[in-house]
């Protein structure tokens, strides 16, 4: 069996395999500016083409010449092609959309959007990713089998629209970003292995695990590593959205070596951290807890994090902390922000 890839080539630099992509879904992270990202060493950012053509910010960014300068961020960008957004408006709220074979319409305060295969393509490229994602019909897993079959069928379809496109914007250029497939099915195994191996034909750059990777609150762990098992190791396996600690790490052991989510950032914003408080490089599992900052804990003025090198670990303890996140907030958000990304940062370096 051919080893897993450790270093994936973009537009933009080597990516090192694993690696964590935190949520930026306009092309920033919240709390903290673009050079904070250097603080917390994070390899790469995911932002989402939908939402940035909703806010009509597409034109803007072509004229900067792409998003890394739009930004101000010349490391690997992902876009989110959408699909998601299928799943948590359309499957979820009908009246917020529709899907047909064209594509999916969503409706925003009154105005339509058609966003089919061919539409996702072209602003991701406009944008400039690195990594540009196929539109996919994205589910949850508890719908019924015959809806996983018909997201099964219309992602392959619109797979292989996503492709004939991008080899027909893209077949004059020396460089090219990354085309990632997704696969689905929900909880079947006859479902994924049918969508692998079509999409599998179509020969993309890599291929990820699509559709919620958690049920009833637990990893849908067979599943993942069945789906992972049907990538061969010399494509880069995208768990999209998997973001707790531990699920990273049981992801990795499964082959994963992509990664994205909000968590790391949305739980720094409520005084929520992820800490080492043992040296991650003897037991990556048993090296780190999830704490809230707060001053009844008996441990209010002990260190953050022996093992963390931010800036907040280095110079303020707990309990000076949750003072900051009364008096200071933004100050608070920004430096517990870096601190989880940068815990994230070195997991993936453990990892």
């Amino acid at each position: 069996m051919k080893k897993k890839i450790k270093v994936l080539n973009t537009l933009h630099g080597k990516l090192k395999l694993p690696a964590f992509f935190p949520d930026a879904t306009y092309g920033q992270v919240k709390s903290i500016e673009i050079k904070d990202l250097k603080k917390s060493k994070t390899q790469g950012l995911v932002v989402n083409a939908l939402h940035l053509f909703q806010r009509k910010s597409v034109p803007i960014i072509k004229k900067f010449k792409g998003i890394h300068k739009y930004i101000g961020f010349q490391k690997p960008i992902i876009s989110d092609s959408g699909g998601f957004q299928v799943m948590s408006l359309i499957h979820k709220n009908p009246e917020l959309g529709k899907i047909t074979e064209k594509g999916a319409t969503f409706m925003n305060d009154d105005k339509k959007i058609e966003l089919t295969p061919e539409k996702c393509i072209e602003i991701q490229l406009d944008i400039g990713s690195d990594i540009v994602m196929c539109l996919d019909d994205c589910t949850k897993p508890e719908l019924t089998i015959g809806k996983q079959s018909k997201s099964v069928k219309r992602t392959i379809r619109w797979a292989k629209r996503c492709k004939i496109h991008f080899d027909k914007i893209t077949k004059n250029k020396k460089k090219k970003p990354l085309l990632f497939a997704i696969i689905q099915g929900g909880e079947s195994r006859k479902l994924r292995k049918k969508c692998a191996e079509e999409l599998l034909k179509l020969n993309f750059d890599g291929y990820s695990f699509g559709g919620w990777p958690v049920k009833n609150g637990k990893l849908l762990r067979g599943i993942l590593k069945y789906t992972s098992d049907l990538i061969p190791n010399k494509y880069p396996k995208y768990a999209m959205g998997i973001g707790k600690p531990q699920d990273v790490i049981e992801c990795t052991k499964l082959g994963y070596n992509l990664f994205d989510c909000v968590i790391p950032t949305r739980e720094a914003r409520h005084k929520r951290l992820y800490i080492f408080h043992k040296n991650p490089k003897k037991n990556i599992k048993g090296s780190f807890s999830f704490v809230k900052i707060n001053l009844k804990s008996k441990n209010s003025i002990k260190k953050i994090s022996d093992f963390c090198d931010c800036e907040l670990c280095s110079k303020y303890n707990r309990k000076e902390l949750f003072e900051m996140f009364r008096e200071n907030p933004e100050k608070a958000k920004k430096l517990s922000t870096i601190h989880n990304l940068r815990f994230y940062s070195m997991l993936m370096e453990r990892l």
